[in-house]
């Protein structure tokens, strides 16, 4: 950042700076040099580390030892983890916003499992197969006649 800061001293753009170093293999963009020279984080920063908290205060209990456990609703998986942070402490909690703290505390134990279906057989006939011979039933009549 001190290279961007000399560079605009001596009369260049922030902008080409940025995209001359761009070019060089050094990803810096004008929007994150002025956020820094700014010395406020960004919106999002501030409310994700809120996220976290509250996600860790929910999956984590300190018992009467002192010690910390995962609680019940530790092994939420993201849907859930939103849902419980909108109704009790977050309302604005975003499931994005969710799923990168869960992410960022390691939340291997936070991921959903899904059951995997068993592998379908090809079916053979035409029809609906209803009974184990693997015939159809014969058409229902009609009140037309």
């Amino acid at each position: 950042m001190g290279f961007i800061d000399t560079m605009k001293s001596e009369g260049h753009a922030v902008e080409s700076i940025c995209r001359v170093l761009r070019e060089q293999g050094c990803q810096v963009a004008a929007r994150t040099y002025r956020a820094w020279r700014a010395g406020r984080p960004a919106a999002r920063t501030v409310s994700d580390a809120q996220v976290m908290n509250a996600v860790r205060d929910i999956a984590w209990q300190v018992g009467a030892d002192g010690r910390r456990k995962l609680a019940p609703e530790g092994l939420y998986g993201r849907r859930k983890m939103t849902a419980q942070l909108r109704r009790t402490s977050m309302p604005e909690a975003s499931a994005g916003a969710v799923d990168r703290a869960m992410k960022a505390l390691g939340s291997t134990v936070f991921a959903a499992t899904r059951a995997s279906a068993p592998p379908s057989r090809p079916r053979t006939g035409t029809g609906p197969v209803t009974c184990s011979t693997g015939t159809s039933p014969p058409p229902r009549p009609t009140a037309r006649g």
